[in-house]
């Protein structure tokens, strides 16, 4: 197995990994203009790109998973809640979905409160034994931080929403399961995060202090001082929908 973690716009994450020996990969959360960056990358492992996956319609950048996937043949991927949202064919990704990428597999996790759709990514490397490497948590869990819940315009049912989720679907994960988030420090995407680009589940359970408040004290807590929105948010969000971007962004 191969992995890249790649540092892109707006303090965002974006990652590709894949099955050298069987040629396929898999791109996660790419930012417009970095399409050649993958598309290189797939070149230097002599793999094709089977699926390019956003972890949620974004806010904070525009994304550029559906150029890559035109430009590479690809399937892009959001979670199924999107249908009937997004003017553009994708492949919908259901809760508990495997997505096989020679022996590496995806196993599609639903974990909304940052946003509805949003999705978290278990990957495992078959070579390696059937227990999990590491998760790709999206905008969902940061290292010492968790995702903003405002975007959806409903913040106190999103917190509220996000709490269920990190403690029933990424907290009972192994203690020593390594995370890989869609942000570092810079993103307007939630507040205290960390500029370290990773963590494990156990390390973030013991010192992310969010992780460790009863629900109702999370969703005060979450909600108190939430930051200015992403700039130009509305324009953001609309482009990701339609799956174009403006030519500046993607130079």
């Amino acid at each position: 197995m191969f992995f890249r973690q790649h540092p892109a716009a707006n303090a965002t994450l974006s990652y590709f990994f894949g099955c050298a020996g069987l040629q396929k990969a898999v791109a996660v959360d790419v930012v417009a203009g970095d399409e050649d960056w993958f598309i290189e990358e797939a070149g230097k492992a002599g793999v094709q790109i089977a699926y390019v996956i956003d972890t949620h319609v974004h806010a904070d950048h525009y994304s550029g998973g559906p150029e890559l996937a035109r430009r590479t043949g690809s399937a892009y991927c959001l979670h199924e809640s999107n249908q009937g949202r997004v003017d553009f064919e994708f492949l919908p990704l259901r809760d508990g979905q495997r997505l096989e990428a020679g022996n590496v597999v995806v196993d599609v996790v639903h974990t909304p409160g940052h946003t509805p759709d949003s999705i978290c990514l278990i990957v495992r490397d078959l070579r390696r034994g059937d227990e999990p490497w590491f998760v790709i948590t999206g905008d969902t869990l940061f290292v010492g931080a968790v995702g903003r819940p405002d975007l959806a315009g409903r913040e106190h049912e999103m917190a509220a929403q996000l709490y269920d989720t990190l403690q029933s679907k990424l907290l009972t994960l192994p203690v020593e399961l390594e995370i890989y988030p869609g942000h570092q420090a810079g993103s307007a995407c939630g507040a205290g995060l960390s500029g370290k680009p990773a963590s494990t589940i156990g390390f973030e359970k013991r010192f992310n202090p969010m992780l460790s408040m009863s629900r109702s004290d999370f969703v005060a807590a979450l909600t108190a001082e939430i930051p200015p929105q992403p700039a130009d948010m509305a324009l953001i969000v609309a482009a990701n929908l339609r799956g174009t971007v403006p030519a500046a962004a993607a130079a």
